[in-house]
């Protein structure tokens, strides 16, 4: 990994995109490669970051911070990546930006069918809270290139 940089829509888009079909694959629209990256740059807050390997994007992290909590997102490592420090380095870089803006709690969630990357988080300093994740869509705000939902 050469380094990590702001997300260029210009620079990055489709390599982020064939990065997250490779790592999360998607079976629901909220969730779209596209759709999702078009919803975080119109929030336009600097906190999405991309790793790069020359001009390869090889890794991303997504944060949001509310103003009380922050929140990681679309932690990704591209497989031939992996197990280089690549993820803890872009999780701690979400952390600084965050931290950065007064932000005193990060949180995040992990899909159950994801569940072996919770030791890498523990390693971290993340733990489990005992919470009840609850989530509802709003279908009208997931509409698909093209005008589909």
């Amino acid at each position: 990994m050469d380094a990590i940089a702001h997300y260029s829509n210009e620079h990055h888009r489709l390599s982020v995109m064939q990065l997250w079909e490779t790592v999360f694959g998607y079976e629901t629209a909220h969730n779209t490669p596209s759709l999702a990256i078009d919803k975080k740059l119109a929030v336009s807050d600097g906190l999405f970051f991309v790793a790069l390997a020359g001009d390869e994007v090889v890794g991303t992290v997504l944060a949001g911070y509310d103003g009380h909590r922050g929140w990681l997102y679309s932690v990704a490592v591209h497989p031939a990546h992996r197990r280089k420090g690549l993820g803890a380095n872009l999780v701690r870089h979400a952390e600084g930006a965050l931290t950065a803006r007064g932000c005193m709690k990060i949180n995040l969630q992990i899909v159950s069918a994801n569940e072996h990357v919770k030791t890498f988080y523990e390693s971290l300093g993340y733990s489990v809270e005992p919470r009840i994740s609850m989530g509802k869509k709003i279908e009208s705000n997931i509409v698909m290139p093209g005008g589909q939902s």
